[in-house]
């Protein structure tokens, strides 16, 4: 079992614009034509900020659109927020707040021994990190840049380091770069 952050940056680094638009990574690839479906198959669990929670929601029409549903997982998800968030339909959802690692062994058990995935975004990636409970970061690196807007891990980390496991293009639009999460002694 890991606890994975599996997200797609532009090249020069953000996840979404300033105002949390996914518009510019569309284009770029088909997800049935990445490890998307592979990785996602192994999940058994889900953690999501309030902002990538808030952008499902209000993106639900063209979720049902895509898969017949508004909610596109079937795993339970922790959804951390300081407010309180509206639910969406046919969602298992659970609402958490403050550290994760209380949340991370609620998760860890409802996982069984499929991985834990951090949908997103970067700061809350950043708190698994800080805590020791990050093992993997799988980045699509896109070819485009944005200029600015919400940084794909907003933490500095320089040791221990992240050691690259992989990477993997993806047709002329992506980039695939597996890091191994090295932990200290």
């Amino acid at each position: 079992m890991k606890t994975q952050y599996y997200t797609a940056a532009s090249l020069d680094g953000f996840i979404a614009t300033e105002d949390d638009s996914l518009d510019w990574l569309f284009p770029l690839a088909d997800p049935a034509d990445s490890s998307y479906p592979a990785f996602i198959s192994e999940v058994g669990a889900l953690a999501m900020g309030s902002a990538t929670y808030q952008w499902m929601a209000r993106n639900a029409d063209k979720v049902v659109e895509e898969i017949g549903s508004p909610w596109p997982y079937t795993q339970p998800a922790w959804i951390f927020s300081s407010r309180t968030l509206p639910v969406i339909d046919g969602a298992n959802l659970n609402f958490a707040r403050g550290d994760v690692r209380p949340v991370h062994a609620e998760m860890r058990a409802a996982a069984g021994n499929k991985n834990i995935w951090i949908v997103g975004g970067g700061d809350l990636a950043g708190q698994f990190h800080d805590a020791g409970l990050l093992d993997e970061v799988i980045v699509q690196v896109g070819s485009v840049t944005l200029g600015g807007g919400k940084p794909v891990f907003p933490r500095r980390v320089l040791g221990p380091a992240l050691r690259l496991m992989s990477v993997r293009q993806m047709g002329s639009g992506l980039v695939e770069l597996r890091y191994e999460v090295r932990k200290s002694a």
